[in-house]
């Protein structure tokens, strides 16, 4: 949601840490682009920012540079060990399904599938 004309554009923090006012788009989703060298206006575009809102995000981080780049390294870190949370979590699953052995009665539409599987693969080959 973009703020109208009679608002004003400010960082604020909220429970999901700094953010743009009246947007949930957080200074950290911005840091990824910045990280990643995108132009200030593919962000702007990539988040349906006004320029007013970009230009504010932007003043704020290289004024607190040093703050928000530790923030940001504590959310990259909380992410990484979220995702090694779940991607364990998910291997021991995956294991159990894997282990599982097939339901009778599928055999046909397992062997159509491996079939497009294969066909697929050899399409993929011929553009390799």
């Amino acid at each position: 949601m973009m703020p109208t004309s009679s608002q004003q554009v400010a960082i604020v923090r909220t429970e999901r840490g700094l953010t743009i006012s009246g947007t949930r788009i957080t200074l950290y989703d911005v840091m990824d682009y910045l990280k990643a060298q995108y132009p200030p206006k593919f962000i702007q575009d990539a988040f349906d920012l006004t320029d007013e809102q970009i230009r504010t995000a932007l003043a704020y981080i290289e004024t607190h540079r040093p703050e928000v780049e530790a923030e940001y390294q504590e959310v990259l870190q909380a992410a990484a060990e979220t995702q090694q949370y779940w991607e364990e979590k998910n291997r021991e699953r995956f294991a159990r399904i894997a282990a599982t052995p097939p339901r009778s009665g599928y055999e046909a539409v397992r062997a159509k599938l491996q079939e497009r599987r294969e066909q697929r693969a050899a399409s993929n080959d011929c553009f390799s």
